[in-house]
This record gives C-alpha cells, structure tokens and sequence, in this order.
C-alpha cells in the first residue's frame, strides 16, 4: 500500500497526482476490510464513499473547511486521510471511535451519531463564522438514510434564507436513503455539465438580476416577458436535471453525479466551493462498493457488521441479538391474533425485529424513515383510528420523541406501546448509543406504564400485557445475548420474589434488580450468604408499585440497581417516596452516573459503573454495614 503509506494529513491528498487516485482509492478499500473484519463496524457504508471522501479532501483544506458528517458512521475514509490509519482497536476501549472524536483530532467536529443534525450544524457554523469575518466553507456529508428526518428539512429551509452562506451540502445518494430519480443517476449528460457550469457562476445571478430589473420596468409587456422567460428557464432545468426541492427552496443544485468518478466530484465541489453560497451537491454512490459479499447482500450491503473472514464476509462468531429475536417472534404471533396490531420503526426494520411481522403483514408495518418523532406522534394517530400501534426503536433514538410521547401519546392516553431495544449500557458504539435516559425521561411521564423484562419469558408475557393495558406502555430490554430464564420463587402484588435468605430476620436488605439486572441482583446476594437480604424485581417499574414502596419501608435499607442514568431514574423514584412519607431507611441506588461513557464492552462499562455482580457485593456490603449502624444508634 504504497500510497496510503504516505498518506498522514489531508495536505499529502491534494499533493498526489489525479492518476494515482484511483489506486488510492483501491488500496483504503482493501485496507477497510482488512481492519473493520477485525474489529466489526460499519463496512458497507464506507466503502461507498472512498472516492467522495477522497475528492472533498483534495478541493477542500480541513480543518480550515469544516466537514462535517451525518451519520458519522460514513466518516472511517475522512479518519485515514487525516493521519489515523491504526484501526487495530476500533470501536474499543483506548482505540478509535466509530464516529467522529474531537479527541482524536482537530478535523473532527460531530461526535454525536444521531442523524439528520449536519446541516443545523453546518448554518450554526457558518453563520458564526460570517459574524466572526472568517474565511473557509463547511461542508456537510448528509445520506444513508439521514435526509428522511425532518430536522435536516428544517436545516435546509433556514440554510436557504441567507444565500451568501458558503455551505456545501453533499447529499450522499447510496440507494439507501435519497430516491433514485428514473432515467438513472449514473449518467450526466454533458449538456447538464454545461448548465451546472453557468448555474454555478455569480456573473450569471447578476445578470439574471438585470433582465428582471430591465423587463420589469418596461411595465405589462415587460412583466409578461420575464415570466415567460423564467418559466422556459425552469422548464429546460426539469428537462435536463433533477433539482427537485432543493431548487424550489433556491438552493443552487449541481447533480446527479457519478459518486465513483474522482475527476467529476472534484469538477463539482470546485464549482460549488466558488460560488460562494448554499450548494446542494448530489452525488450517487454504492454502499458496500468494491467489496463482493457486500454488493451482494442486499438486506442492507453489509451497513454494520461484527468480526468477519475478510475472504468471505462471513461472521467469525454469530452476533447475538437474542432479545430482538424473541421480541421479532412475539410479534409476529401477536400479529396473526390482533389484526388490530400494527408495527412503527425509524429506518430500523430488521435491527428491532419488525421484519418478520413486515414479511407477513405488510400493509401493518410502517418504517417512516429516521423521523422519531413523526413516528411517535403517527403512532397517536393510529390508535385514535382504533389501532394499537407498537413503536419499536433503540433506546438512544427514544430521546428524539420526548415530547411526542409526552404531549400527543401520553396527555391523550393513546393506545401506544413504545419497544425499546439495545436499552443502557451499549458500549462499542460509544456515547451517542448509550440507551441510558429513557427510564429518566420516563419517570417524568404521567400514566405512563413501564415494564424491564429480566428474560425471554418475561419479555414475552410483558409484551403481551402492554398491548392489552389501555393508554400508553413502554417495554426495554439491552443489546446482546439473552441470560438464562429467572422465574420467580413466587410473586406477591406489585413483583416477584427472586431470592430470599432462609433465616427469618426481622428487617432483612431488600434488593431490586430491575429488568436485566435482576439476575446480577440474584448473584450478588448469594455471594452473600451471611447477610439477610430479599431481591425482588417489579417487571411493571412505572408507575412505581404501592407494595414494593410498602416492602422498602420495612426492610433494613434498600439497594436498587438499574441500566439506566441513576439521576432521575427508578430507584431514586423509589427513595423520593420514601422520603415523601417520612420513612427512614437507609437506601443506595446503582446505575449509571450522569456522565457521557467512553467507547468500551458493556461488561468493562458495567464494572467502571459498579453495576457489574462484584460492584453490587460490595454495595450490598456497606448497605449492611450502614444499616447495623443505624440500629445501634436507635438502641
């Protein structure tokens, strides 16, 4: 790899001669499957946008040019051009993010990975930079799915109001996302390249600015002339180009173009750098490109993948996502008994589990593309038509609708479950992905119900009472392989009893593991034999049970442990009452501290969090300690 060898900053791209781009686009592909079957990471996504990459670093000067992506995951290509080729621990802890790190290097400016936020971004910047009188253009990578979020729309409508904005916009078109416009995008005709040419010039402004001025004072006749004139004008652009809306919110467009041809990128992003403006730049490309088993897996051309034979795409190991599997079966049997039941997800079909109940429903299952909150709020809508919508998402995208849930859902007691996978700790995927504030957010909703299933049959059976419970449900469960089934040594009102210890103790430690701590709970205590404890867990957290609020006023201190923000979340809801009706007991809440978490394994993040079985041992230890000392006290 004798380019890429050299390659250290963004200066040594411009410097390489335009023949040699494309065996440097060659060699970032082979270097991408090499490292990302390693580690696993979002292949297919860039491997689609070398070229692209590629041509922006070579017209644009990083970091004098802001160049922002949306979603970051499209931003491996834009790491190795700025000299951060060690991929040996990507998406681990001490290695490369996933996404863009401030902390990893000054071209870096987006480290959030929540999609369709570049382009608010891009105005913010550049708006500053025009009050602050300084130089340079940003310039935002939007696509793979991102510009079916209505934030990015209302980007666009505020980008289009200041036409001196020097704002890039590469619309990134993989197929994925941006609809293909027929009569094919691979395409361009060079009378289009011609029309760009004089579209992209200020002299040309100017002079249409003349002719309306000179028309227009010619009175009637004159007025006439130029709309004519002006309607000709956008006849023969629809003729030979697609500026769909971008043109109508009279924001220049140059495209489609062939995302794959350097020279035709860099001929582009030339002209739209120069004008001085908001440009839309549409460039097609292919995700997965280069690399055979992605180009042909068509489910999704290898978006994400876990450690893979780089010879054959196949996994090394099968990633588990068990907890979605047996969401994705329930569904589908809930489907076949309710046609009532409808499903919603945000551009995450297969990822939470809606495909199969899509394969046979399919006029009952909606994807509204990455707008959460339009889901949300459809959701409402739909069980106001007397439907019982189920929202399925990640957790972290849950943030997104809060008001939706809170406003439409919630204060019209709509018939809504909302499912929420890879809840808590995530950890490869970094901060943005942590799924830890719904129970926080939650807490602050009014009738809302929420169940933490601890295992397989409890995901089931609570799925199957959110959807006959009237108003608003939610259900969430975390990322990755399913524990063993913890059935409960009997169930009392408000939860089940998941471990006691068999001598009889007058105020013995009541421990709550919610959801998919609750086995951790178990684990700890029974490392613990010597200390008198209870663990239960609720299942339905929200509203918080009177008898578990009862049973915490009659233990001897209370512990809780949650995978979710501790801020705000279920177990500081549990002392809150308690303190609300004056009961003194001693009580310590685990979960996960008010901070972003770094890139590591959800198992390193647990123990860094004391969540892990040996953090609970040694809460559970000073608990006691704590409690014994309070009874001396009172004797």
């Amino acid at each position: 790899m004798d380019l890429l060898d050299a390659i250290t900053s963004p200066a040594d791209v411009r410097a390489l001669q335009p023949q040699q781009l494309e065996k440097l686009a060659s060699e970032i592909r082979a270097f991408l499957v090499q490292h990302v079957a390693q580690t696993g990471g979002h292949l297919g996504p860039n491997l689609g946008v070398v070229e692209l990459t590629i041509a922006i670093h070579r017209i644009f000067d990083s970091p004098r040019d802001a160049i922002l992506f949306d979603t970051g995951h499209q931003s491996y290509v834009h790491k190795i051009l700025t000299g951060r080729k060690d991929f040996t621990h990507l998406r681990e802890r001490g290695g490369l993010s996933g996404y863009g790190s401030r902390a990893e290097s000054e071209h870096d400016v987006i480290e959030n990975s929540h999609a369709t936020t570049a382009l608010s971004w891009a105005e913010g910047i550049a708006q500053g930079r025009k009050l602050a009188k300084q130089a340079g253009t940003v310039v935002a990578v939007i696509g793979d799915g991102a510009l079916t979020g209505g934030m990015a729309w209302e980007a666009l409508n505020n980008i289009a109001e200041d036409p001196t904005l020097p704002i890039v916009i590469v619309v990134n078109d993989n197929g994925r996302s941006y609809a293909p416009t027929v009569g094919g995008f691979m395409r361009r005709l060079p009378a289009v390249r011609k029309m760009d040419e004089i579209r992209m010039n200020r002299k040309y402004e100017e002079f249409l600015g003349w002719g309306k001025r000179t028309l227009k004072r010619a009175g009637m006749p004159g007025e006439f002339a130029y709309d004519a004139l002006r309607g000709l004008k956008r006849g023969v652009k629809d003729v030979l180009f697609d500026a769909g809306i971008f043109d109508s919110l009279g924001i220049k467009y140059i495209g489609p173009i062939d995302g794959h041809d350097i020279a035709q990128l860099e001929e582009a992003l030339t002209m739209a750098r120069n004008y001085g403006g908001p440009v839309v730049v549409h460039a097609v490309t292919e995700k997965g490109r280069g690399y055979k088993p992605a180009e042909l897996n068509r489910a999704d051309h290898f978006h994400a993948v876990g450690r893979i034979h780089p010879e054959t795409g196949l996994p090394v190991e099968p990633e588990r996502f068990e907890w979605t599997a047996v969401f994705a079966e329930e569904m589908a049997k809930l489907a076949r008994e309710n046609e009532k039941l409808v499903g919603i997800t945000a551009a995450m079909m297969l990822p939470v589990g809606l495909g199969p109940m899509h394969e046979e429903f399919p006029d009952r299952v909606f994807d509204v593309g990455i707008a959460e909150q339009h889901a949300m709020t459809m959701a409402a809508g739909l069980s106001f038509a007397g439907y019982h919508p189920v929202v399925a998402l990640y957790a972290t995208f849950m943030n997104r609708a809060f008001d939706q849930l809170l406003m439409d859902v919630a204060l019209h007691g709509e018939n809504v479950t909302i499912v929420l996978d890879r809840a808590g700790i995530t950890g490869a995927d970094g901060p943005s992905h942590d799924g830890m504030w719904d129970l926080a957010l939650a807490t602050e909703i009014p009738h809302l119900k929420v169940a933490l299933p601890r295992d397989a049959e409890r995901l089931r059976r609570l799925l199957r009472e959110a959807i006959a419970t009237p108003g608003p449900t939610l259900i969430r469960y975390p990322k990755g392989s399913l524990p063993p089934d913890l059935p409960a040594i009997r169930h009392e009102d408000g939860y089940a009893v998941l471990y006691e210890t068999s001598a009889e103790v007058e105020r013995p430690l009541l421990l709550v593991g919610f959801g998919s701590l609750a086995a951790t709970a178990v684990n700890a205590a029974r490392a613990l034999p010597d200390i008198p404890v209870i663990v239960v867990d609720p299942e339905w957290a929200l509203p918080l049970p009177a008898e578990l609020v009862k049973l915490a006023s009659q233990a001897g201190g209370v512990l809780t442990v949650e995978d979710g923000i501790v801020n705000g979340g279920l177990g500081t809801e549990l002392a809150h009452e308690l303190g609300a009706r004056g009961i003194d007991v001693p009580v310590r809440n685990l979960g996960i501290c008010k901070e972003f978490l770094p890139t590591a394994t959800r198992a390193q993040l647990l123990a860094d969090q004391s969540m892990d079985e040996a953090g609970v041992v040694t809460a559970l230890t000073e608990l006691q300690a704590m409690a014994q000392e309070r009874q001396r006290h009172r004797l």
